[in-house]
């Protein structure tokens, strides 16, 4: 079964490497790069979309109000949203998680690590890049009892 991939980002030349990555696949196809958080939920309600690479800073809409307005949606709450970021704040991991994205990653990532979750989140698992589990668990570790 081929895993169908949206990729969201505002910079085409990103677009433009993760198709290639992601088409290098045998078990992976890319349906749509939008450019915008609205044009990607725009194309996951038109269907056929398992995982979206989600950029965060897009125009329009970004991508974690695009993300929960995603998992928000009671038919599309199977199609799985990875974030991917630029920079691991804090307040990126927990916004992600917040509105219902399956993993987050670093744009840093190596090719196969990023084939690897794309495939991962499909199948319903969660995952988190180790910059963003070492934030939750510092952030856990520094809260008062």
């Amino acid at each position: 079964m081929t895993i169908r991939v949206l990729i969201a980002d505002d910079q085409a030349l990103l677009r433009a490497g993760f198709r290639v990555l992601v088409d290098s696949a045998d078990d992976l196809e890319v349906v749509a790069e939008p450019a915008t958080g609205r044009q990607a939920l725009d194309r996951v309600r038109a269907g056929g979309v398992d995982v979206v690479l989600m950029d965060v800073r897009m125009p329009e809409t970004d991508g974690l109000a695009a993300t929960r307005a995603i998992t928000d949606d009671p038919p599309f709450r199977d199609v799985k949203v990875l974030i991917l970021i630029t920079f691991e704040l804090d307040e990126y991991v927990f916004e992600a998680l917040r509105s219902g994205a399956s993993g987050l990653l670093g744009k840093g990532v190596g090719p196969d690590d990023l084939l690897d979750a794309i495939r991962l989140v499909n199948q319903g698992d969660s995952l988190l890049s180790p910059v963003a589990t070492a934030a939750l668990i510092t952030r856990f570790h520094d809260r008062p009892e």
